[in-house]
């Protein structure tokens, strides 16, 4: 089935015809989606579309972008928040030393909450890292030694060594559009190395569009492209890729209960 593992339906860009667009993806077969929360002033929004559709689950989680706006952060305000009917995870959370919208070592104590509320909920870590794999790296492994967590590197960009240490602490990884652009060449080349059997696809709309649609307003309907861009770098057939897919995220999202 096709699952788009990371929408941000509540986005403004999406105000105007939101429940077209939903509709668009269940035409095109997509049959769940996981509504991401990047700050918590946003939550009820993010929270408010899960509830309001049966296919769709939700997240509870700061984006580092906003990590400054959240310094006062607890894990106990995510781990209450995340005991919300339809919340399957922690996050979109991480490190984004790219853009630095939030001072780096802010970034990394919301960080740091955020991994110990998955730790204690069991919920998957929704993580957004980008040019901080050293720091990332660093994190993760100590962390991981204090206790386990299940995690998921959301829209993998970064560097082959990162997915390496990412993959030894059990890491899932999603693939979205970036994969389908002619010059990302060393993305497809760090696909073809994560694990087969922890592989998810994503969107991330309404931004990073696949091709054909580049340069427009991604949506969940066009996941298909996604899946259709991974099996060809991995040099599965489209239904090996969907299968594989499919059970990575029930592995990865354990709280979605499987449609009959």
């Amino acid at each position: 089935m096709l699952i788009d593992s990371h929408v941000n339906l509540h986005a403004p860009q999406f105000d105007a015809d939101r429940d077209a667009v939903i509709a668009r993806a269940r035409e095109a077969g997509v049959g769940l989606m996981v509504e991401i929360s990047d700050k918590l002033t946003t939550f009820e929004a993010t929270h408010a579309i899960a509830m309001a559709n049966d296919d769709i689950w939700c997240t509870v989680g700061i984006h580092p972008h906003e990590a400054k706006d959240a310094a006062d952060l607890t894990a106990v305000t995510l781990i209450d928040l995340a005991q919300r009917p339809k919340v399957v995870g922690i996050g979109e959370c991480g490190l984004d030393f790219h853009y630095d919208f939030s001072p780096r070592e802010i970034q990394a104590a919301v960080f740091r909450q955020h991994v110990a509320a998955a730790r204690e909920t069991g919920l998957p870590l929704v993580i957004h890292t980008r040019e901080a794999d050293e720091v990332m790296g660093a994190i993760l492994k100590e962390e991981y030694a204090v206790g386990p967590f299940k995690m998921l590197m959301h829209c993998y960009t970064s560097g082959a060594e990162l997915a390496g240490i990412a993959a030894e602490l059990g890491a899932w990884f999603s693939v979205s559009g970036i994969a389908t652009f002619k010059a990302a060449e060393d993305v497809r080349a760090v696909i073809r190395d994560m694990p087969a059997d922890r592989i998810i696809v994503e969107t991330d709309c309404p931004y990073l569009a696949p091709i054909p649609h580049r340069g427009r307003r991604n949506e969940p309907a066009y996941v298909s492209h996604v899946l259709d861009k991974l099996a060809e770098v991995r040099g599965w057939s489209a239904q090996e890729a969907d299968q594989r897919t499919t059970e990575a995220f029930f592995g990865l999202f354990d709280r979605i209960p499987r449609p009959a």
